[in-house]
């Protein structure tokens, strides 16, 4: 094939017929543009075409399980993407509109190794892109995702005989009855089943109901144009709607999705926003009273709490800190053997005997239903309430251009780095050390810390903190991160800040 195009103006003879790929789109663990401004159909075909090939070049057996997201337009795209792999001689296995930890779960059901899911995740309406992966419960990785990239922009696709199309049904029921199995409620429950009018919409209300939970609906009416919000339970706006849900209604819990259903978020009875960082280290403190001496791995954004909280350390726990990103945090909990990973912005990773290892909102939202279950003394927020007393901000992201943020993150990892070599102090504390495994993690002498890193899949820098001391402390530390990512005049506006 011919090498695609970096640009090419819509409503063009030529965006009709060349493959148009803007190269940025290829990120660490997805593949993610704007449509149709950097990518376009033919870009698309090329890209299953490039993917095809990837799989021929690896010696996979040529089959892949293909589903999309519910956006107006990822059918056409979906479509796109199949025509290419077809090309390249592989047998398409197509489930229709799922959810990614849909997919994902039909490399299992459907005993094929490799998984292409159409969708833009939490991103905007406008956003595109592709999750993959060839090892099931993986998906690619950095590794994996420049190989593609160089096969495709480089024009190295090979076409192949062999390529068919089948259709299968039936790959959405077969889901929800591994999510449930033969669990019911023993206590009642009423939840707000929260999906921002996103792809979890056709799956939530279901599954709570088969739990046999009581479904307060919020916005669970399918609707690509999300008239409500952007479903994604990272975002305050998403769960400020689900706190006054649960307020209204007299709720024990609320529990939202994001637009392709695998994160969750969650509003304890109180109203209060939980951080999903702090709800793993609930769940954590849980699965390691059933499984005592695990491992849990937890992302460079997440509460210190998993290496300090003291019912985790009595239940013998290791924690382990790990790169952001769903593909690092699936592979690091398979490679050491974890029972689950957590990361702060919802995408939890439950591994054998609990579920899959891969990232599934629709799983965590079972297992918070069956913890309380086996808690049925206490409520959401006596669980909150029992953890350590932490101060956290929100994951904070000022823009920072693809085309820059990294050369910008490593001179500000250099200079945090410099700080500490310097006897510096943050928030007027000592730097006990800076982690750098992702990005630059500055652990105060009290275990307090800031982290910045690089967004993976938008223009953003990430700017997370926490006080194991106070408020106060908690918006020291971020005036101080702040003011040296300030000394970079690449680095635009907060999309939120404290």
């Amino acid at each position: 094939m011919s090498k695609p195009l970096p640009e090419v103006t819509p409503n063009t003879w030529s965006f009709l017929r060349d493959a148009m790929i803007k190269p940025t789109g290829f990120r660490e663990y997805d593949a993610r543009w704007k449509y149709p401004e950097e990518i376009n159909l033919p870009g698309m075909t090329a890209l299953g075409l490039g993917l095809g090939t990837q799989m021929r070049k690896r010696g996979i057996d040529p089959v892949i399980a293909v589903g999309n997201d519910y956006r107006d337009y990822s059918l056409s795209i979906k479509n796109a993407l199949i025509l290419g792999l077809m090309q390249a001689g592989i047998q398409v296995k197509d489930i229709g509109p799922a959810l990614s930890p849909m997919a994902y779960f039909a490399q299992f059901h459907l005993d094929v190794p490799a998984v292409a899911m159409v969708t833009a995740s939490h991103n905007p309406n406008g956003w595109t892109g592709v999750k993959m992966g060839f090892d099931r419960p993986l998906t690619h990785g950095p590794d994996e995702m420049g190989e593609l990239r160089d096969i495709v922009l480089n024009g190295e696709g090979q076409p192949a005989a062999g390529g068919s199309y089948e259709f299968v049904d039936g790959v959405k029921e077969a889901y929800l009855d591994d999510l449930v199995g033969d669990f019911k409620m023993t206590r009642p429950l009423k939840v707000v089943c929260a999906t921002g009018n996103g792809t979890a919409s056709a799956f939530a209300p279901e599954l709570f109901k088969r739990l046999g939970v009581e479904v307060v609906e919020s916005h669970n009416e399918l609707d690509y144009t999300f008239p409500h919000y952007n479903p994604n339970p990272e975002a305050m706006e998403m769960l400020h709607d689900m706190s006054a849900s649960v307020k209204a209604s007299g709720a024990d819990l609320a529990l939202g999705f994001d637009g392709d259903g695998d994160r969750c978020g969650v509003v304890d009875d109180e109203g209060e926003e939980i951080f999903a960082d702090k709800v793993g280290v609930i769940m954590a403190r849980d699965l390691s009273k059933l499984y005592p001496n695990s491992t849990f791995v937890a992302d460079v954004k997440s509460t210190g709490l998993f290496a300090s909280d003291p019912e985790l350390q009595k239940n013998g726990v290791t924690a382990d800190y790990w790169k952001t990103g769903h593909s690092h945090m699936k592979r690091r909990v398979k490679e050491i053997g974890a029972l689950a990973g957590f990361e702060k912005s919802g995408h939890y990773f439950l591994a054998e005997p609990v579920g899959r290892g891969y990232d599934c909102g629709m799983r965590v939202a079972v297992e918070v239903c069956k913890m309380l279950d086996r808690n049925p003394d206490q409520s959401m927020s006596d669980l909150r309430k029992a953890l350590p007393k932490t101060w956290s901000t929100p994951t904070m992201s000022p823009y920072c251009a693809d085309t820059e943020k990294y050369e910008v993150l490593e001179r500000l990892v250099q200079k945090l780095v410099a700080k500490h070599d310097a006897g510096a102090q943050f928030a007027g504390r000592a730097i006990k050390e800076v982690v750098t495994v992702n990005g630059a993690r500055v652990i105060l002498d009290n275990g307090s810390w800031g982290l910045v890193r690089a967004s993976s899949n938008t223009p953003n820098l990430v700017v997370v903190c926490e006080s194991s001391d106070s408020e106060a402390e908690m918006r020291a530390i971020f005036a101080d991160i702040d003011a040296v990512i300030r000394t970079e005049p690449q680095v635009g506006e907060y999309d939120q800040t404290i």
